[in-house]
């Protein structure tokens, strides 16, 4: 079955009906021209508006004359687009000349200035009764036909409030049509903000990537580059995908707006523009903007922020190594060690040194918590301990210097911190280690071959700075030839392991006694067993693994 076609339009009638509000238009505009004392910032509007007005002439001839008459189906958004433009230059310079006329005080003019925009409106409601029949059926892949609203009334015009501009922005006004920019242009610099304008997509994207703009403001139908192609280039740059943008076009068809939206576009507006709704959507978009800068501002600076912290708890975190003693590789009594920080600066410690030429000291501290608190507590802490008063020239057992620590530092002085300690003394004549802990894990005694027997060693005790009135004992074990006593913090074995449960203190004597039946460095050992159950390799508490080896 053949395609129906509709029926040839009475071209005469449809002539007639749009003609009139055009002779309107013209007849208005020349009779303000004629008039003596006009303002010389009218007569380029009202000459842009005439020229408006004689191009429609034209363009209904070109489309509705009885001899050239064609199917307009051909290319539709062409004929919306060829009689679009003129009427939205028509509507949009009488909408300025208004404005214009009430803030210099013409108000003789604006009954004039009405009756032009009023004829535009009407221009265009009639094109919606007689154009839309004539496309009734429209081809393939153009969708459905746009509805031609009628042009928007200028809203009551008072004089400008200066109270009322916006905060300013920078806007790119993209159109391929010198009037609409002009227009566009004019109506954004009154209102305060700052226009640059491309009339083409090519030049849009350069003046964007060489420039620094706020908002877009995109003509859909271009040549060589249209809207969709500028809007689809700008997505992929990442410099510029951030950039709002709003369509400006005279089709108002769903499937075109949502076609932009889903594409990136902030908005959608049709020509000719209700300058109200105009400046409110650009505020809106321009206020989103702002958001988003502030957003990412604050995220740049919190980001940074977060750098100088880790740079500064690095440094503080280099510095606490710093002050670890050197390994004694030899002598009667020889000492090394493994430590290991944790993600966060932690608060373990630990030292060794003579406190005359038979007695040796060392000790293992481990503050609550993390943080810079705990750092500074464990190398306040470190530091009086390597210090001789403490000791009292070498006469002080452990005990007592856990009790002269914790008058030292009780919690409520510093920030409610606690920490545990374990301090022995060896007497290198008596081949004797008196020991004190303060709710310290236990120091591990080996002796014998391969696997060893390990004795645990502690005294009972509360954390140093718990209480003000803890009491400290000590107790001595005698150390034959050959043993060697390994010190440790908690961070050493509590780690996760993979059925689930945290790791104890057996878990890592059962490390060390493999370690040694294979002759391997049992620090090493113990240091890979915790990083191989550890989530990516990174431990939660600091690995402080203390060995001291009593040769024969």
């Amino acid at each position: 079955m053949p395609e129906s076609r509709p029926t040839k339009p009475d071209l005469s009638r449809i002539r007639h009906e749009l003609r009139t509000p055009i002779n309107h238009i013209l007849g208005y505009c020349e009779m303000l021209l004629e008039e003596t004392g006009l303002p010389g910032e009218f007569r380029a509007d009202l000459d842009r508006i005439h020229a408006g007005g004689r191009q429609l002439l034209r363009l209904m001839t070109r489309y509705f004359d009885d001899g050239q008459f064609a199917d307009p189906r051909e290319d539709l958004q062409r004929l919306y687009h060829d009689l679009r433009t003129p009427v939205n230059h028509i509507v949009g310079y009488s909408q300025l000349l208004q404005e214009l006329a009430v803030e210099m005080k013409e108000t003789r003019y604006v009954a004039d200035l009405e009756r032009i925009h009023r004829a535009a409106g009407t221009w265009l409601a009639l094109t919606e009764v007689y154009l839309l029949p004539v496309v009734g059926t429209v081809t393939e892949g153009v969708g459905t036909p746009m509805r031609m609203e009628a042009a928007s009334p200028v809203p009551t015009l008072t004089a400008r409030n200066e109270n009322l501009v916006p905060d300013r922005g920078r806007i790119l006004v993209t159109d391929d049509d010198a009037g609409n920019r002009d227009m566009l242009i004019r109506r954004l610099r009154r209102h305060g903000y700052e226009v640059g304008a491309a009339e083409s997509g090519m030049q849009a994207l350069q003046l964007l990537r060489n420039g620094t703009f706020d908002l877009l403001l995109l003509d859909l139908l271009m040549p060589e580059m249209d809207g969709h192609q500028v809007l689809a280039e700008l997505k992929r740059d990442p410099a510029l995908c951030d950039l709002p943008v709003i369509m400006l076009s005279a089709l108002d068809q769903e499937t075109e707006i949502a076609r932009c939206i889903e594409m990136g576009a902030d908005d959608y507006l049709t020509k000719p523009f209700n300058p109200v709704f105009l400046r409110a959507r650009i505020g809106a978009c321009l206020e989103k903007k702002r958001l988003r800068d502030r957003e990412r501002q604050t995220h740049r600076a919190l980001v940074a922020s977060q750098d100088r912290v880790l740079a500064e708890l690095a440094e503080a975190g280099a510095y606490v190594q710093s002050i670890l003693p050197p390994p004694l590789c030899e002598g009667p009594v020889r000492a090394d060690w493994c430590f290991k920080p944790s993600a966060q600066l932690g608060g373990d410690a630990f030292g060794y040194h003579w406190l005359d030429e038979y007695r040796f000291a060392f000790y293992l501290l481990d503050v609550s918590g993390h943080g810079v608190a705990a750092a500074l507590l464990s190398v306040s802490a470190l530091n009086l301990l390597r210090s001789g008063p403490l000791w009292r020239g070498g006469d002080c057992s452990p005990a007592d210097v856990l009790s002269a620590l914790n008058e030292v530092f009780p919690m409520e002085r510093h920030n409610q911190q606690y920490f545990t300690a374990w301090v022995g003394v060896y007497d290198l004549g008596a081949r004797r280690l008196e020991y004190a802990s303060a709710g310290h894990p236990p120091a591990l005694l080996v002796t014998g071959g391969c696997p060893g027997e390990f004795t645990p060693l502690r005294t009972s005790a509360p954390p140093v700075g718990a209480f003000p009135d803890a009491a400290f004992t000590c107790r001595a074990v005698d150390v034959p030839c050959g043993a060697e006593l390994f010190v440790l913090s908690d961070g050493v074995y509590e780690i996760p392991l993979p059925d689930g449960r945290t790791g104890t203190l057996d878990d890592l004597i059962s490390v060390l006694r493999t370690g040694r039946c294979r002759g391997a460095d049992t620090l090493a050992a113990g240091l890979a067993w915790a990083r191989s159950r550890a989530p990516q390799g990174v431990l939660d508490d600091d690995f402080s693994l203390l060995r001291i080896r009593f040769p024969g």
